[in-house]
């Protein structure tokens, strides 16, 4: 039997999807072996931008400056449409309040939209907050996508 390879992305598609899309896994190389999660991201600018708990494996992996790998997905319930992107790149520190803001908002406003309140658990927020307690008044650690090569996806055919 012949291999078929799944079709490329185009650009524009690539962007549609990472624009559409508000929930991705990151890959971490670790000293023994990958580690991988799930988590909430917001397009600002073009650019990718997470937050993220200050605890957990994922801490010493940032700290490490590892590279990482962030996949985004699309599938239909039946999996007969299928289309992911993969980004590589290195995660930074936001620092710049407004560009941190702007993080903050856009997530929340998704969030607001889209997401059950239940998941600000996983922003570490307890039991029965509301997307309006996600703001920038929090303490949060937002971090950004660098260095991205090229974004490569692929889709089904």
């Amino acid at each position: 039997m012949k291999t078929v390879k799944m079709p490329r992305m185009s650009k524009s598609e690539v962007d549609k999807l990472i624009n559409e899309q508000f929930l991705c896994r990151i890959a971490f190389r670790g000293r023994k072996q990958t580690y991988i999660a799930p988590f909430q991201y917001a397009v600002v600018n073009g650019k990718l931008y997470f937050h993220f708990t200050e605890y957990g494996k994922k801490m010493s992996f940032f700290k490490e400056e590892s590279p990482v790998c962030v996949e985004i997905e699309r599938y239909t319930s039946d999996f007969s449409e299928y289309e992911f992107v993969v980004l590589n790149g290195k995660l930074r520190l936001v620092e710049d309040f407004q560009e941190k803001k702007l993080a903050i908002e856009k997530m929340a406003e998704v969030g607001k939209k889209r997401l059950s309140s239940n998941f600000l658990a996983a922003h570490g927020f307890p039991k029965r907050s509301e997307w309006s307690s996600f703001t920038v008044d929090k303490p949060m650690f937002i971090v950004r996508l660098e260095y991205t090569t090229d974004a490569a996806g692929l889709k089904s055919p």
